[in-house]
């Protein structure tokens, strides 16, 4: 297999993974606009509750798969493949002993379903649908490892393809199971069948990549090494442990503290959110596999330098989205889903700086994932855990749905906000971590004033909701993006960047030319 550079396949994945996604998320949306449209809101209630539920029981998934992952960077950069099948098959009894966990532990929930919904809604077959919801949870465990020994060879692009196209397959299947019958277990059967098709598909394709997965291997990995990684893995579960309170907990705490409807309003917005998040991730994701590869082989100073850049373009990225996302989302919901959905303005503002907030983290977490940083803010994740938790649960007594979101950003802002950078600095880069913040001071002022700027030129037009939202896309395209541009210009990060991508245009030029 012809081997491609880092730069070579950190474009193609990111490439991809930017089309791929963006297909999948309008159909989704697509989806999620002909449900709310033919099912009833306490549908759309306790799907986002039964997803967080399952999400918060997938507990062990992300320690395992980060840290195997982070292992395999090492074996391929040696074309060591004894190794490398040594460490899938740890892989593959990691991920049925988690299939199994989530299993049991969604069983035992049954008889509490009652108690997580403050008001429950009128909806049939109630436990069969739960079920179905942890049905498709258990299977997507099954075969799935593989994919990581893609992604862990730069091949990124490979599993979005297939990830995405059979969404894109499960939610044409949905559309017409719901203009057809509207019924909403079949839609579920649906979701589990395109799970296992989609996990069998990319299990094939693994095999034909790397025909030695199909090989006996009896070896095991010496004690030292297991015990690194299955040390990896307990940091891991923390940071998961840590990452799921934070960020799958709302839809509970909304459905417990306020109400099911409301948990149903607050996931159209996580689906938009979120898909814009996916978008933004799955780019910067593309490049997570090359930072590993360049962890093993390069010194602190380059990786340093290239951390800049990634840092620089999560916060355009990220600070361009979330200014789109507080102008345009009321009036998007509004359009796509009825008044009956809309949030107040000020909870749409807490939402997106929460949105900005994480997403000038994800440089950071990629370098410290990717270079294999999981042990040392272990306790970090459950110091925010705790502080979610318990501010989220004082404030939605007292604040109402809003509360929910202040106790996320409260908990983000006192711990990962300081915590990642510091020890990306003191255990890869060996620098003081002062440069940094200053760094994030500047920009995190520059893009509010950006963002106060962009909001008082919306504020001049306001008419009927389409020409809003065409008027309002127009001015969060031009503004932001040029006052970022005049204010960072003579930046090495910014003239890097834009070099990168006119070599990029002029190779995609260059290709459609022949």
């Amino acid at each position: 297999m012809k081997q491609k550079s880092r730069t070579e396949y950190s474009v193609m994945n990111t490439s991809v993974a930017f089309v791929a996604q963006i297909s999948a998320i309008l159909m989704g949306f697509f989806t999620r606009v002909v449900f709310t449209r033919t099912l009833s809101e306490g549908y759309v209630g306790i799907n986002g509750l039964f997803t967080d539920i399952l999400n918060i029981l997938s507990l062990s998934e992300l320690g395992v798969g980060t840290a195997i992952t982070y292992a395999l960077y090492g074996p391929i950069a040696r074309n060591d493949i004894k190794k490398q099948q040594i460490l899938m098959r740890m892989f593959r009894t990691f991920y049925r002993i988690t299939a199994g966990f989530v299993l049991i532990a969604g069983m035992c929930l049954i008889p509490f379903l009652d108690v997580l919904m403050k008001d429950r809604p009128d909806v049939d077959h109630l436990v069969v649908i739960y079920l179905l919801y942890l049905l498709n949870s258990v299977v997507s465990y099954l075969l799935i490892y593989k994919k990581t020994l893609v992604d862990a060879h730069q091949m990124n692009y490979i599993t979005v393809l297939y990830h995405n196209g059979f969404l894109v397959l499960q939610d044409i299947c949905q559309i017409i199971i719901l203009f057809t019958t509207r019924n909403f277990v079949l839609f579920l059967i649906v979701a589990v069948v395109c799970t296992i098709t989609g996990n069998v598909c990319m299990s094939r394709k693994a095999d034909v990549l790397f025909p030695y997965l199909k090989e006996s291997c009896h070896e095991k990995l010496p004690p030292e090494e297991r015990q690194d990684i299955l040390k990896n893995v307990k940091a891991m579960l923390m940071h998961k442990l840590g990452n799921v309170i934070v960020n799958n907990t709302d839809n509970l705490l909304i459905s417990s503290f306020v109400g099911v409807i409301s948990a149903g309003i607050y996931s159209n917005y996580y689906l938009v959110i979120g898909s814009i998040r996916q978008i933004l991730e799955q780019a910067l994701q593309g490049v997570a596999a090359s930072v590993g590869n360049l962890g093993v082989t390069e010194e602190s100073e380059k990786i340093n330098k290239i951390f800049d850049q990634l840092f620089f373009i999560g916060y355009w990225m990220y600070g361009f989205a979330g200014i789109c996302l507080f102008e345009m989302l009321n009036p998007f919901v509004e359009l796509a889903f009825g008044k009956q959905y809309l949030f107040q303005r000020e909870i749409v503002l807490v939402l997106c700086v929460n949105f900005f907030i994480n997403g000038m983290r994800r440089a950071v977490l990629i370098f410290k994932e990717s270079m294999g940083l999981f042990w040392y803010d272990r306790y970090k994740a459950i110091a925010e855990a705790i502080l979610n938790l318990g501010i989220s649960i004082v404030l939605v007594m007292h604040l109402g749905v809003v509360g929910v979101f202040v106790g996320t950003f409260c908990s983000t802002v006192f711990t990962s906000v300081w915590v990642e950078p510091y020890i990306l600095y003191k255990h890869r880069f060996h620098k003081p971590v002062a440069t940094f913040f200053r760094k994030y001071t500047i920009y995190l002022s520059t893009m509010t004033v950006i963002w106060i700027i962009t909001e008082e030129c919306c504020k001049i037009i306001n008419a009927g909701i389409l020409f809003n939202l065409f008027y309002r896309l127009v001015v969060c395209l031009v503004v932001p993006n040029i006052l970022i541009y005049i204010f960072y210009r003579k930046t090495e990060e910014c003239r890097e960047i834009l070099i990168l991508i006119k070599k990029v245009i002029r190779k995609i030029a260059g290709k459609m030319r022949k």
